[in-house]
């Protein structure tokens, strides 16, 4: 699993600071998550391919977090792209983006999907060979949801002397793998538990875009490889949170520390902090494991 940040401060993008998108790689379904000002240009400095792109999930409806997408829209009907493409968001957005390319008497040149987002309680958006997604709801000034992406685990591991020792045949490799029990050639029946190992524990990824302090959402993303969480606020200006509705660094690395996750990520800074190491060493405080995001940086989790 690979995650790419694209862009992680708050409010208005600045030469150097670049509003909410970012790339999620799980078994190599490429996915976008959050498309804000500017996310296209971050694409192509991450040498992305836009083919590669087949669901994009935005959050809210904050320009901060989706006045990238129609640009994006655009430029792949301009790569003549015919490939469908998936669209999950709140309810809002679809009307939005068909008003944008009316008005420009624009269109797709590819199946655009729209999957739209209205209920307050998680619930399963996507469910693939690959992987599984869910909304998280979130606390903010609008209707807001996060995402918990989880990997499905791989092919279970060969214990290749016992089952050479045993003398099964090649061809059953495959199945076993697979987990099915086998018989050998003497027709004696092998408990797939005794010739191969679990898998690696499947990777996973908790997006927690804008949102005030919600313990409530521990239950659903304890123990993920990788937890994003805003943290807009540094301590001092915790009496700001109730009435933007977003999280302190401390109160994120909170989160953290009740969910048991293995990283947290730190993201959408305000403007007004010039030292964004502040985020890091608050968080810090009560969760070791956190870092801050930044435009370029990667997180792997194997």
């Amino acid at each position: 699993m690979q995650l790419t940040i694209l862009g992680c401060h708050s409010a208005t993008p600045r030469a150097n600071a670049h509003p909410t998108a970012q790339i999620l790689d799980i078994n190599g379904e490429l996915m976008l998550i959050d498309c804000g000002e500017g996310t296209q240009v971050q694409l192509r400095k991450q040498k992305v391919k836009f083919s590669r792109l087949s669901h994009i999930f935005i959050s809210h409806l904050h320009g901060d977090h989706y006045f990238g997408l129609i640009g994006l829209l655009s430029t792949f009907s301009l790569l003549s792209r015919t490939a469908e493409l998936h669209i999950h968001a709140p309810k809002g957005l679809e009307e939005i983006i068909k008003l944008q390319l009316k008005a420009s008497h624009a269109y797709t040149s590819y199946p655009l999907i729209f999957h739209t987002l209205a209920s307050s309680k998680p619930e399963m958006i996507l469910d693939n060979e690959k992987l599984t997604v869910e909304t998280i709801p979130l606390d903010h000034r609008i209707y807001t949801n996060g995402f918990l992406f989880k990997a499905k685990a791989g092919d279970r591991k060969l214990l290749i002397d016992k089952v050479l020792d045993l003398n099964i045949d090649k061809a059953y490799y495959k199945s076993i793998v697979k987990g099915k029990d086998v018989e050998t050639k003497d027709g004696e029946l092998i408990n797939n538990k005794d010739i191969t190992e679990d898998p690696k524990p499947a990777p996973s990824y908790a997006f927690c875009s804008d949102t005030a302090f919600k313990p409530t959402i521990v239950p659903q993303i304890t123990g993920v490889s990788l937890l994003y969480h805003e943290s807009t606020f540094l301590e001092e200006q915790e009496h700001l949170c109730n009435k933007t509705k977003h999280s302190t660094a401390k109160q994120a690395g909170i989160i953290a520390q009740k969910a048991q996750v293995h990283k947290l990520i730190l993201g959408h800074f305000s403007a007004r902090y010039k030292d964004l190491s502040l985020f890091e060493k608050e968080a810090k405080v009560v969760f070791d494991h956190a870092e801050n995001a930044e435009t370029g940086k990667i997180f792997r989790y194997d």
